[in-house]
């Protein structure tokens, strides 16, 4: 085992992703636990600077969030609108607006900065 050491380049990300691995079923309380927490705010902190992930994009947001709860395009009638119009939104033909941000974010828990163009 080789000393803990700050993440530099890709070859320390990758080198501390393998001491992961290798300590992904250390016992609670043991110095391989200790480890394996130790180099994962690391590759936390390494990730947050060198990987950031973006937001998806708001259609993307919606049609996943569909799809995870088993609902279809009609189940937005209550919070888009009229068939047309849901088809123009997820199109990408017409924008968001704010009281259809409002209502997905409360119908479905979506969170608004996902929805809202930047």
């Amino acid at each position: 085992m080789q000393p803990i050491k700050p993440i530099r380049n890709q070859v320390d990300y990758e080198l501390a992703l393998k001491e992961i691995d290798c300590c992904l079923d250390a016992v609670s309380g043991s110095p391989e636990r200790d480890r394996l927490e130790v180099l994962t705010v690391l590759v936390d902190d390494y990730e947050a600077k060198h990987c950031p992930i973006s937001p998806p994009e708001p259609i993307a947001a919606i049609e996943f969030m569909l799809e995870q709860q088993g609902l279809s395009r009609k189940d937005l009638e209550d919070v888009i609108g009229s068939s047309g119009r849901i088809s123009e939104v997820m199109n990408k033909q017409r924008p968001l607006s704010l009281v259809m941000i409002r209502k997905l974010v409360k119908k479905f828990g979506l969170p608004a900065e996902v929805l809202i163009f930047t």
